[in-house]
């Protein structure tokens, strides 16, 4: 007893050193190692509804997809996996959101010890309202919350199940597994058909937009909103920034999509009015992580790929289930310009003030994504001999991990299926590792060059 005792306690200080000293090491270990352990159990013939082995690379896109909680698929999840295939895709999108939040609070928890003494008392406030805590009960927390959002979603789907005669069996199936993906911001969805039946069902179309927008948020955010609703004076930065952004975003895309789906014959112009703006506002949610639709994104104009491509690109919440470069981001990024332009020194929001080396962070973020984004949607095309605009909208989808596609996704050849697993991969632990790196390896020089302004613009 003595001698497991002592083996666990090498563990937690092995763990505990690894995931505040390299979070970003620990990150990508970490999803890679449960992507492998995943593909193996969908590579099982008992996985299939066929009962056939899946091709191993399809195995490993839809492991990715569900780890990497994008939602993109290869095949029909509805009718290509088996009630047991569909467990372990649930299964991969449950651990791999709890992954990213959990993962996402440790940097930050790496970061704030890093700090020095008096930056550490300045931002105590701070890092006790984000809940960067012990990390056990920083995990306890994490699942707490996002199980009770998942199985909340879940009871208000059931009934409707229910009366569609799916029977309790399948209603429960499906609705746990509709509440999981939705919070963890997946898009994956065991219907055969996806959403497009419930285009016009508010009982299926609110819970699950909700729990997307509630799981895009992030931990720090909603946990932040638990512990001060009371008192939105006392929110944090972090808290007033997304959810402004959020709102702002928000619009943008219900006016946007009202004006190039309202008359669209092929996707929204059939609805009644009622029925248009409650798929407009459900695939607005949708738009920056979620990856569910209520109609056929194939269909709809280019402008609105246009738009979606920059709302993917732009993502959720940090800290989160969302994918993308988040929101903060930006949202430094339009407060630089703006202060800018106003000649002020600083850049500041809500009374605060924010420092350049946030800045800094974000510039690195943003550059990363449309590294990516450039680079695989030029390897894609050329795999595929796709166009332009869907090749783009594949490969973002894929980076913001997403999950929307025009529907090219389960023709693409082997290579054009890596090239989207890889895309994955970095835009799921691409920005979170920078940041963290970032932050982690901040140096203090004594002597520095003089300072010169190059022309710009």
């Amino acid at each position: 007893m003595a001698s497991v005792r002592t083996l666990r306690d090498a563990f937690d200080e092995w763990f505990d050193r690894v995931a505040l000293e390299s979070p970003a090491r620990l990150t990508l270990a970490a999803f890679a190692v449960t992507i492998l352990v995943f593909t193996g159990l969908l590579s099982l013939p008992v996985a299939t509804s066929s009962g056939v082995r899946v091709p191993f690379v399809d195995a490993l896109f839809t492991a990715t997809s569900a780890v990497c909680v994008t939602g993109l698929a290869t095949v029909d999840t509805g009718t290509y996996w088996s009630p047991w295939g569909l467990t372990i895709i649930g299964v991969a999108i449950k651990v791999g959101g709890l992954g990213i939040m959990t993962l996402a609070s440790l940097a930050g928890l790496a970061v704030s010890r890093r700090l020095g003494l008096t930056t550490r008392i300045l931002a105590a406030g701070e890092s006790r309202a984000s809940g960067l805590g012990d990390l056990r009960s920083l995990l306890t927390t994490v699942v707490i919350v996002s199980t009770t959002v998942e199985l909340t979603i879940a009871a208000i789907l059931v009934p409707r199940f229910l009366t569609l005669d799916y029977g309790w069996p399948k209603s429960l199936g499906y609705s746990l597994f509709y509440g999981v993906s939705s919070f963890n911001n997946a898009g994956f969805s065991p219907d055969p058909l996806g959403l497009y039946p419930y285009a016009g069902d508010l009982w299926m179309l609110v819970p699950i937009g909700l729990g997307v927008f509630i799981g895009a948020l992030g931990y720090p955010v909603y946990l932040n909103l638990i512990k001060r609703w009371r008192h939105p004076s006392k929110w944090t930065l972090h808290t007033k920034l997304t959810l402004a952004t959020l709102v702002v975003l928000q619009v943008i895309s219900v006016t946007f999509l009202m004006a190039f789906e309202w008359t669209n014959p092929n996707t929204l112009g059939h609805h009644s009015a009622a029925s248009t703006i409650g798929n407009i506002f459900f695939q607005s949610i949708n738009q920056r992580s979620g990856g569910f639709s209520s109609f056929d994104i194939g269909a709809a104009r280019e402008q609105t790929w246009l738009l979606e491509d920059v709302l993917m690109f732009i993502g959720g919440g940090s800290g989160g289930t969302a994918g993308g470069i988040r929101v903060t981001t930006i949202a430094v990024l339009v407060l630089a310009a703006w202060a800018e332009a106003r000649g002020r020194r600083d850049m500041e929001a809500f009374g605060k003030r924010i420092g350049t080396e946030v800045l800094r962070v974000a510039v690195s973020i943003t550059l990363l994504g449309l590294l990516v984004v450039l680079v695989g949607t030029g390897v894609f095309m050329a795999q595929t001999n796709i166009p332009l605009d869907r090749s783009l909208y594949e490969v973002v989808s894929a980076y913001a991990t997403c999950g929307l596609s025009t529907g090219i996704t389960g023709d693409l050849p082997s290579d054009a299926k890596m090239t989207l697993i890889i895309t994955m991969y970095l835009g799921r632990v691409g920005s979170l590792t920078l940041a963290s790196a970032l932050m982690l390896n901040r140096q203090r020089r004594v002597i520095r060059y003089p300072s010169e302004r190059p022309l710009i613009g």
